[in-house]
């Protein structure tokens, strides 16, 4: 609750200055003449000798009453109504056995996986679907604006599971084609991998070239150190064995895919650079919200005016009646 009018609460410094007042004329009302008082200061009181500064309470309180009232306390209701016109956003994610590799902790996997959920959680009005590549690419999640769907979902995606090969062009195909249809102004894919297209029957450039008629903007991530980097093997009969591999990321495929597209193409090689990476393409795709607020102001003045009034007309009720005084 607040006041309309709070300038009018400074006169509640006159309902003590009133109680004050009414105190010092009754000790300066003149009253019988006795010449002797001890009868009198030994005789029990009743209720009524107390009842004498009654009148004088339920004045104060009757001041005090209209006072908030005339201040106007009311009760505020806001109603905010956003308006946003979402970015359809198709996560593309390498699932190929090499994304095991350990040069990001505790793989670029799990990286990946982290960074993308970090993402979505950071999302407002946007669809998000989800689609996860090796030899052959697979929608794991539909676009949706279902965020805890979409994250059970991304938990839900491992490696080894597809047949092993990297598809860039035809998950790209794949994304399109989810994206292809939508009616939202703005298509974004974002495709993740660490390595060179080496399965599948489209063509990574043709995929991006069909993308561009659509217009669909790629941004094309490559994870992976430079040089080598750590892999663990499991051999049928050494057990786990670490080596150092090659890292082959095909940048002029990617960078090609991405400029084509009006993207862009990025470079990880650790997890925190991923993830300023996707903090700039969600800079770059940030969806424009519209907020109306709408005001509606309840006036509560009656609450105070009304029990003011009552408190007044039982103090004149009792002055004219019980509390009767006669010269």
């Amino acid at each position: 609750m607040e006041f309309a009018q709070p300038q009018w609460l400074f006169l509640l410094i006159l309902v003590p200055l009133y109680g004050l007042w009414q105190w010092l004329r009754r000790q300066a009302t003149p009253g019988l003449t006795f010449s002797n008082l001890r009868a009198a200061r030994d005789a029990p009181r009743g209720p009524r000798v107390y009842a004498v500064i009654l009148p004088s309470l339920l004045r104060m309180g009757a001041l005090t009453l209209c006072v908030l009232a005339l201040a106007r306390p009311q009760v505020r209701e806001v109603t905010q109504e956003r308006y946003a016109e979402g970015v359809d956003i198709v996560l593309v994610l390498d699932t190929s056995t090499s994304m095991r590799a350990e040069d990001f902790r505790p793989n670029r996997f799990e990286a990946a996986r982290e960074v993308a959920s970090e993402f979505i959680a950071g999302r407002v009005s946007d669809r998000v679907g989800l689609i996860v590549f090796a030899a052959k690419a697979y929608t794991q999640a539909p676009l949706t604006l279902d965020y805890a769907f979409l994250q059970r979902m991304l938990e839900e995606v491992e490696v080894g599971v597809i047949q092993d090969g990297t598809a860039i062009g035809t998950a790209l195909a794949t994304a399109v084609n989810r994206l292809k249809d939508t009616p939202a102004e703005s298509k974004v894919i974002i495709l993740l991998t660490d390595g060179q297209n080496n399965r599948g029957e489209i063509d990574p450039v043709t995929a991006s070239e069909v993308a561009a008629t659509l217009g669909v903007r790629v941004y094309a991530i490559g994870v992976g150190t430079y040089g080598e980097a750590p892999f663990v093997f499991d051999r049928p009969f050494g057990g786990r064995q670490r080596q150092m591999v090659p890292v082959e990321i095909d940048e002029d495929m990617l960078r090609s895919i991405a400029r084509g597209t009006g993207g862009q193409y990025f470079r990880a090689t650790d997890e925190q650079a991923l993830r300023e990476i996707y903090e700039q393409i969600g800079d770059l795709e940030k969806t424009q919200i519209e907020t109306r607020i709408y005001t509606d102001y309840e006036e509560r003045y009656v609450r105070f005016l009304w029990p003011g009034l009552l408190l007044i007309l039982i103090e004149v009720l009792l002055k004219t009646t019980l509390l009767r005084r006669f010269p």
